[in-house]
């Protein structure tokens, strides 16, 4: 590397991000998408390099026009696609319930920090206060104001399959 352009890339160092913004800007002539100084540095530095040598080669140029040209290829359908292909579907309709859970009608109590909780399961979520949940864990979210599994919150253990 020629001895001029190591000198000037070490003193990029010591600019800050809006300097370093503004030699983007003269080397490359357009603003910098980016304000990360670490990725600033590395194309500022790059272009320094890439003007005194050269740039790419026509080889390397060449292919990445090939590559480009493909970039929009996709080799699955977006997800999207194949729910509209499967066509709307009834969202009361019943999925299959978790082991864990009583029968639908159910109340499960916890006492938390000396107030009882009272969640009544549904045939699809669960009722608290009033208001229907997806999860036990949103409640016990709401009740608690952290994260919890509502099924360890509720004191509901899995079932274990017993063989032979």
């Amino acid at each position: 590397m020629d001895e001029t352009i190591r000198l000037e890339i070490e003193a990029l160092r010591t600019l800050r991000t809006k300097a370093l913004k503004e030699r983007y800007y003269e080397l490359f002539g357009e603003h910098s998408p980016s304000s990360n100084r670490s990725h600033l540095f590395r194309r500022v530095a790059w272009r320094l390099q890439a003007n005194t040598a050269g740039g790419l080669s026509e080889q390397s140029r060449q292919r990445a026009a090939e590559l480009a040209v493909d970039a929009d290829l996709r080799l699955r359908a977006p997800r999207q696609f194949w729910r509209e292909f499967d066509g709307p579907k009834d969202p009361n309709t019943n999925l299959p319930r978790d082991p864990r859970l009583p029968p639908a009608g159910t109340e499960l109590t916890r006492t938390y920090q000396g107030r009882a909780v009272r969640v009544t399961v549904l045939e699809q979520g669960f009722q608290y206060k009033g208001k229907r949940f997806e999860s036990l864990s949103s409640i016990a979210s709401r009740v608690t104001g952290t994260r919890w599994n509502g099924f360890a919150f509720f004191g509901l253990k899995q079932e274990v399959a017993k063989n032979g």
